[in-house]
């Protein structure tokens, strides 16, 4: 059997819809289930059963011979969210668990790191695990996987193979009930088909002009690619980013936006929310080296690839993945 965390969330939903393609129908599904929006991310999925989230450490005690691989992609994902003890309780306190439980049992493992452990980048960004104590997150969600990522990689113990992935701007289907914390594609899209424009946040840093901010976009197809070739391959154990490796303009998206939406560009710019310009990141662009060098070979979408396959196949039509 396979645990996915996370199931009726974004990642977590293509995940499992991902292993089902490949022939996986041996799913356990763990999540909390309240919201009916959210749930719709399961439909047309395979899997053996629902776990309540904290029903899973007591189920995997029971079962735990049965289990091939665990992938641990649930978590409190709110960049707004200040207060740091719903993190550690979600985040930090509750994935200490299933490492625990996945190094007692000699399960494999793969967890949800971000991007936002790299703040505002002044130590670069490297998957270097010796540089992650020198991070610096913008906020409390980002300080929480970084605290994460420090407490594995001080353990003498760990499951058999474990992998810590850092993911980027991720978009794509699946992504409707984030409401705040969707993509800006999504945005985007809600936006211009609303108004006919789409504003983008105004630039408050002398060296990036407006809508050049950049960020390194990842589909979320790509990342699935990269959970079931680490569960298939089980390279070297370890931290890894997980992007593109090419850092592209917000300009870049949404003007790919309007054209898959067949609209003419129509762009305009507001002030960046008083409550997160202090932590705003202008620049994230992962370094890919490692992954590669694990043996990952599989190309990832273009910008361009990535925006048209989301509006055209989903966005438009409400489509799931």
């Amino acid at each position: 059997m396979i645990i996915v965390s996370g199931a009726a969330g974004f990642i977590g939903s293509c995940l499992i819809g991902h292993l089902n393609n490949a022939g996986y129908k041996d799913v356990i599904a763990v999540d909390e289930f309240s919201n009916p929006s959210k749930n719709k991310n399961l439909a047309n999925k395979t899997y053996l059963a629902q776990l309540e989230r904290f029903s899973l450490f007591e189920w995997i005690e029971k079962n735990h011979e049965s289990i091939k691989f665990i992938f641990h992609i649930g978590a409190r994902t709110d960049t707004t969210e200040f207060d740091y003890e719903i993190f550690e309780k979600l985040n930090v306190n509750y994935s200490k668990e299933v490492w625990k439980l996945a190094t007692k049992y000699a399960i494999p493992l793969v967890y949800a790191s971000s991007a936002a452990t790299y703040g505002l980048g002044e130590h670069g960004y490297e998957d270097d695990e010796s540089k992650i104590h020198l991070l610096k997150p913008l906020n409390p969600y980002g300080d929480s996987k970084n605290e994460f990522d420090k407490w594995v990689l001080a353990q003498d113990e760990t499951p058999p193979f474990w992998y810590g992935l850092k993911f980027f701007n991720v978009y794509g289907a699946n992504e409707y009930h984030k409401n705040r914390m969707a993509s800006v594609i999504f945005h985007a899209f809600n936006q211009i088909s609303k108004t006919g424009g789409m504003k983008l946040f105004r630039s408050h840093h002398p060296d990036f002009k407006d809508g050049e901010q950049l960020r390194d976009f990842v589909y979320v197809k790509d990342l699935v690619n990269v959970c079931l070739f680490l569960m298939e391959k089980m390279p070297a154990s370890g931290i890894y980013n997980l992007g593109t490796g090419k850092a592209r303009t917000f300009l870049d998206l949404v003007r790919n936006t309007f054209k898959a939406m067949d609209i003419p560009e129509n762009i305009s710019f507001i002030d960046t929310p008083a409550d997160i310009r202090d932590k705003y990141q202008y620049f994230t662009e992962a370094t890919m080296e490692k992954l590669i060098g694990a043996g990952y070979a599989k190309p990832f979408h273009s910008l361009e690839e990535g925006v048209e396959d989301y509006v055209k196949n989903y966005l438009s039509k409400q489509a799931y993945l």
